[in-house]
């Protein structure tokens, strides 16, 4: 049965990258930008929007799209073909700009990433997005904002104030592509001096129980900035708690393979595929 299984997702995906091109042309995709989903005090955040054309009054599924960065650089336009690429595959997709370092911190980042699918819970319905029904999807620090918004919606202390409070922050399903999901073993000293505590808590791991999305991780074996082990742990972590987890290495590419000519196609439609199996109502 797993073999059948297997098999029949690896044609599906054989399939979707055989039809269907990265990069949308602008008469499949409409594009809604700079909505803002957040607000503290004087200073808004905002989201591009990313919906097919052609689907007036359909409901779809939603998904944030996180960039990365080192959680220090980039902007709402860093994941902006993947968005583009996955609404064309029906879900509608915001691009989120989202609070970096040395100016604000990790912390910051990670609320505002809860803010954003609070703002899509709560407003969606008004862009045809089924709010009970969000995925995530994100690179590198991306990577790691994702996994921890799959892990740690009973966590206290990470929400923030940006909008929407009372709202749930859950996911239905995480795609997170070379994510760090445990500080302690990956430069806590560096980023968080005498903070073993906030390292903790921003660790995507410290918080998985059997309430976690499922997940999809997609790592590089030559990955030299995340080691691929990050990946590994989760999986197992995953496992232990019974929760359904999946993972599929990229032979000898780069860390941040989704913009690689070579695999991008294969990241569209693996992602596509998950999250149509997660996110998918009758």
């Amino acid at each position: 049965w797993s073999i059948l299984v297997t098999m029949t997702l690896k044609l599906l995906v054989a399939l979707l990258v055989l039809c269907l091109p990265v990069v949308a042309q602008s008469d499949s995709v409409a594009v809604k930008r700079d909505i803002v989903y957040a607000t503290y005090g004087a200073k808004s955040l905002r989201l591009d929007l990313y919906t097919p054309k052609g689907v007036a009054g359909a409901v779809i599924p939603g998904i944030i799209a996180v960039r990365g960065g080192g959680w220090r650089m980039g902007d709402k336009n860093g994941f902006a073909k993947i968005a583009s690429a996955l609404a064309v595959r029906g879900f509608a997709v915001a691009c989120i700009e989202y609070r970096v370092l040395p100016e604000f911190t990790i912390t910051n980042a990670v609320n505002d990433t809860k803010a954003a699918v609070r703002w899509m819970r709560a407003e969606g319905k008004q862009y045809g997005i089924q709010t009970d029904s969000i995925g995530v999807i994100g690179g590198s620090a991306g990577g790691h904002l994702v996994a921890l918004l799959g892990t740690s919606h009973k966590a206290g202390g990470l929400e923030g104030d940006g909008g929407h409070a009372g709202v749930s922050s859950r996911v239905q399903a995480v795609v997170a592509m070379a994510p760090v999901v445990d500080f302690e073993t990956f430069g806590a000293a560096q980023l968080f001096p005498g903070e073993p505590e906030l390292a903790k808590l921003l660790s995507p791991v410290t918080h998985l129980d059997k309430e976690a999305a499922p997940i999809l991780l997609l790592h590089s074996d030559g990955d030299q900035t995340v080691p691929i082990a990050q990946s590994n742990l989760m999986v197992a972590r995953y496992k232990q708690e019974g929760v359904s987890a999946a993972m599929d290495t990229v032979k000898g590419g780069t860390h941040a393979f989704w913009n690689s000519p070579q695999t991008a196609e294969w990241v569209i439609a693996r992602s596509a595929v998950f999250f149509h199996s997660k996110l998918d109502r009758p």
